[in-house]
This record gives C-alpha cells, sequence and structure tokens, in this order.
C-alpha cells in the first residue's frame, strides 16, 4: 500500500512539472521581397473599347439591280477602288438622247450667230425695199412735175400733190426702215440669248445624266477592309440598305470611358496604351487625341480618344479591353510588390508585413499611391530596401517569427 501511494505521488509530482514547461514556438514559412526603389509614371486606367479611325456604310443612291459583285467580306481595298457596278442600261441610253440634245442645240447656236435671220426680219427687209423704192418714184414723179410747172405746162395744185405724195413715200420708208433696223439688231440677240440658254439645258441634262451614271459604280471612299457585306449579284440595291460597311483598320481609336473626377490631368497629346480584357500581355501604345469637353450625364464619364497605330492589323474593332492614359511621373519612388499590402476598402490606405534582421514580422501602415503592373507606389511608411511578406503573410500577427522560402525572394 505503501508503494502504491508513493508511486501516485511521483505521477503528480511529474504532472505537475509539464505544465510548468513552455509551449513550442510556432514559426510561420513566407515568401517575401524587398521594397524598391522606381520611376513611378502617374496614369488614369478605365474600360475601353476599340473603333476604326473611319468607318463607312455605303448605300447606292438610287434603285436598281446589283449587275456585278468586285469584292467579298474581308477583301482589302483602296480608296476609290469600285466595289459593285449597278444596272445602267437605262441612263446609258438616256446620256445618248442628252447628248443629241446638246449637238442641236449647239448647231442652232452657231446657226443664229452666223446671221441666219427668222422670217419676220425676212418680211420687215422686204417692206423696207418696197418703201425705197415708192419713195424713189415719188421723187422722180415730183422733179418731173416741178419742171413742167415752171415750164407753165401744169398747174400749182398738180405740184402740190407731187409734194404730199414724196412726204408720204418718205415718212413710208423711214418707218420701214426703222422697223428693219430694230428686229436686225434686238431679235437677233435675243434669238442667240435663248440658244445659249437651250444650249445650257442641255448641257446640264447631259452632265446630270453622267452623274447617275456615276451612281452606278459602288467605290470606296478610302482604303480599308470590307468587313460587312449585305447585298449579293442580283439583289435590288436601295438608298435606305447598306451594301457594304469598310473600316479604315490602319489605325484604331480606343475610345474610353473615364470617372468625372479623374479627368481633370487629362490632355491631348498624352501618351496613352490599350490592353484586350482577355490579352492584358499585349499592349499597344499610342497618343490621345479627343478629351470630350461634356460630361455624360448617365455615367458621369469624360470619353478619351487614344490613338494606336496599327500597321500590322493586329487589333480589331470592337474589341473591349483597358485604356491607360499617363499623367506624370514621380522618380526615384518607393515601390512594393502589390501583393505585399492589404487595403482598406475603398482607400489608399492599408498595411504591410515588415521582416526584420531577426525574421519577426512587424505590421505597418502605409500609404499607397499609383499602382501599375503589379506592384504599388508607397508614399509612406515604408523605405527602399524593406523586407515584406507578399504571400503566406495572411493571419500572421505582429511579433510572429517566420521563415523566408529564400527560393522566391
Amino acid at each position: 500500500m505503501k508503494k502504491l501511494n508513493l508511486a501516485l505521488a511521483c505521477l503528480s509530482l511529474a504532472g505537475c512539472g509539464s505544465r510548468d514547461e513552455p509551449p513550442p514556438k510556432t514559426v510561420v514559412t513566407v515568401k517575401a521581397a524587398r521594397a524598391e526603389l522606381a520611376d513611378v509614371q502617374f496614369s488614369v486606367r478605365a474600360p475601353a473599347t476599340l473603333f476604326p479611325r473611319e468607318q463607312a456604310n455605303l448605300a447606292a443612291r438610287l434603285t436598281a439591280p446589283v449587275r456585278e459583285l468586285r469584292v467579298r467580306k474581308g477583301d482589302a481595298v483602296s480608296k476609290g477602288q469600285v466595289l459593285a457596278l449597278l444596272e445602267n442600261r437605262d441612263l446609258l441610253a438616256r446620256k445618248s438622247e442628252a447628248a443629241a440634245a446638246v449637238a442641236d442645240a449647239q448647231a442652232m447656236l452657231r446657226k443664229m450667230s452666223a446671221g441666219t435671220l427668222p422670217s419676220d426680219v425676212e418680211r420687215a427687209r422686204g417692206q423696207a425695199a418696197t418703201a425705197e423704192a415708192a419713195l424713189n418714184q415719188a421723187r422722180k414723179i415730183y422733179e418731173r412735175r416741178r419742171q413742167l410747172f415752171e415750164e407753165g405746162a401744169i398747174p400749182n395744185r398738180e405740184l402740190l400733190i407731187s409734194e404730199t405724195e414724196l412726204a408720204q413715200a418718205k415718212t413710208s420708208y423711214e418707218v420701214a426702215r426703222k422697223a428693219l433696223d430694230l428686229l436686225m439688231n434686238q431679235s437677233r440677240e435675243q434669238d442667240i440669248q435663248i440658244a445659249e440658254s437651250r444650249l445650257e439645258q442641255a448641257k446640264a441634262r447631259l452632265a446630270l445624266v453622267e452623274v447617275e451614271l456615276g451612281f452606278t459604280e459602288i467605290r470606296s471612299p478610302f482604303s480599308g477592309v470590307i468587313t460587312e457585306q449585305f447585298i449579293y449579284p442580283g439583289d435590288m440595291a436601295k438608298p435606305d440598305s447598306s451594301m457594304f460597311t469598310v473600316m479604315d483598320l490602319s489605325v484604331m481609336i480606343a475610345r474610353a470611358q473615364v470617372p468625372e473626377s479623374e479627368a481633370e490631368a487629362l490632355r491631348a497629346g498624352r501618351d496613352c496604351a490599350f490592353a484586350p480584357i482577355d490579352r492584358t500581355d499585349t499592349i499597344s501604345r499610342g497618343k490621345v487625341t479627343v478629351v470630350n469637353r461634356a460630361v455624360d450625364p448617365a455615367r458621369r464619364t469624360v470619353e478619351v480618344w487614344c490613338e494606336i497605330p496599327n500597321p500590322p492589323g493586329s487589333l480589331r474593332a470592337g474589341v473591349y479591353g483597358n485604356a491607360v492614359i499617363f499623367t506624370g511621373q514621380a522618380p526615384r519612388s518607393v515601390v512594393a510588390p502589390l501583393s505585399a499590402v492589404q487595403f482598406v476598402e475603398g482607400t489608399r490606405r492599408g498595411s504591410v508585413l515588415v521582416v526584420d534582421g531577426k525574421r519577426i514580422a512587424h505590421k505597418r501602415d502605409v500609404e499607397a499611391g499609383e499602382v501599375f503592373d503589379g506592384k504599388v507606389q508607397i508614399k509612406s511608411g515604408l523605405q527602399a530596401g524593406d523586407t515584406v511578406i507578399i504571400e503566406g503573410g495572411f493571419g500572421v500577427l505582429d511579433g510572429t517569427e517566420v521563415r523566408i522560402d529564400e527560393g522566391a525572394r
């Protein structure tokens, strides 16, 4: 019995001794990186969609069947190239008729200019000749009777009658001559003006038909690519229906919607870039060409155009992505990996876990700035050369000893 009690006492003392020993220290394995100095570019980021520099939806100017289609969807075209031909036989017939009318009007004008006179002028000329002959006859009779009167062969009354007849003949001749002069001067000028007017009208009708004939050739307004085709040979082309869509893809425009609060620093001429939403590794750079002076009242955004050269045609119209407009630069700023910062939601403030020389993690509050390429600018709270935890730091408390995975540094 004494031996049993002694054993129990020893077990009791052993248990008490184990409770006084300190628990084993926990060491957390993490990945870390050093903060460094780098030149930081300030930028504004916004969703954007790519548009071609030029785009045209081509429709016919008149209603006619499609006689020939010379391009298809996807074909590259040059400026002025004929894309399609419309039926034009009726216009060709009208052109021949209009050309004949021009020739007729030109002949009539030449006839008038050469001095060929109308019938009423010829009639006036005959009347003037008749009046002149009557005047000559009256003058001869008067001279004969005046001689006879002087010889006493006839009475004075016969001489007076001859004088009256001569005066009447003179008056008739003068009236006929003035009428002829009036017709020859005024009528001829009026006839020439009428002939010239008819010639201009005929030329205008011919020009109109030639313009309509030009409308039967559907041409590309600029060099580009056929991105849509809505019509085929035999279809009826109409002014209210598009036939083709042509896009100039040599230069693309990324139209971004920048929040109103971030638009103050935007200026035309600044550098910009665009990355498709599904290809973030592909970045195309360009220049800002348009900053809208009005704010979209529904979205409270400002539209910005980033013009991007696209010589190989790698970018396609309608692609959605993100545009970056560079607004300034901060040289030699402290930069840390973005994964090192735990942000307070909706702010630029946050915290990082800094590892000291004894490999103890310390929580430190920081103020962040520009975010770019998986990195973040640290305005305060961190210095270049500090080691920060970038992976495995979730739940690590201030003062925790850590083991750094050297392969990740």
